[in-house]
């Protein structure tokens, strides 16, 4: 594993985790943990993941952020959680030749961004940062996905409050309810941004009550309205935190979709 620094906040940091045996990665897995934003969470949550995905052959490049107060990673919230993400994520192009992957990250088809719950939203969000205006926190990518997968993800900021998803976790983020930031929402809302443009898997466990499976269902409607290429799979049996275990079947559907994908790139 490579550990890397993208800021001077301890939270600023990525993990890059390759293939054993010098194996050359079918494509580069972009992890982004979920914790509803809050700052005693961390990358943590994606390792076991992460080390499935090497086992199927992908470069996992793990990014923490800083998240809201309190707790080790402080000091997020709108914007600076996405700019964080952002800076994460772009910070692979300038690391990835040192390890044999640069042409892999230029290429969108062979980079898949994945998320659970928070980070699913950060992940949808990552997926359409091509779509934000110039200026905006985020705009102007460097790394572009080909294909994002959101498990259990908060795909709609707005609706997420009027469902009191967190306990306020999308208000603490933002610093303002939808009604009184609607700019801001604007851009931090991945229901905001469609068309995403990049293929989509819309994952969700039946019974999680952390984030219904009606954020996932609403999305995938509007995003197939608005032309995108959408594959929504609801897990029977299954809640919020399988997604999390590469034993689940909520695992199971993301890494049998990315795999699909993984077979398809070029050499």
């Amino acid at each position: 594993m490579h550990s890397y620094q993208y800021g001077n906040h301890p939270a600023q940091r990525a993990e890059l985790v390759l293939p054993p045996d010098g194996t050359a990665p079918g494509g580069v897995a972009v992890l982004l943990h979920g914790g509803f934003w809050r700052a005693r969470y961390d990358l943590g949550l994606q390792r076991d993941v992460a080390a499935d995905l090497v086992t199927a052959g992908w470069a996992v490049w793990n990014v923490d952020y800083r998240g809201v107060p309190p707790g080790p990673n402080d000091g997020g919230g709108w914007p600076r959680t996405y700019e964080d993400v952002a800076a994460g994520v772009d910070l692979l192009a300038r690391v990835a030749p040192d390890h044999g992957l640069g042409a892999a990250v230029a290429d969108p088809r062979r980079v898949a961004v994945l998320g659970h719950s928070a980070g699913g939203c950060l992940a949808l969000w990552t997926a359409a940062r091509h779509r934000l205006p110039p200026g905006a926190p985020g705009a102007g990518p460097v790394v572009r996905p080909g294909a994002v997968v959101a498990q259990g993800a908060v795909c709609d900021l707005v609706t997420a409050v009027a469902q009191g998803l967190g306990a306020g976790a999308v208000e603490a983020l933002m610093g303002a309810a939808p009604d009184d930031d609607p700019a801001a929402y604007a851009l931090a809302s991945p229901a905001a941004l469609l068309p995403v443009g990049v293929a989509t898997l819309l994952v969700s466990g039946a019974l999680d009550d952390v984030v219904p499976p009606v954020q996932s269902q609403e999305f995938a409607a509007a995003a197939l309205a608005a032309g995108d290429d959408v594959t929504l799979q609801v897990v029977d049996g299954e809640g919020h935190f399988e997604h999390l275990d590469p034993r689940s079947r909520c695992w199971r559907v993301a890494r049998s979709w990315l795999s699909d994908r993984s077979a398809r790139m070029p050499g």
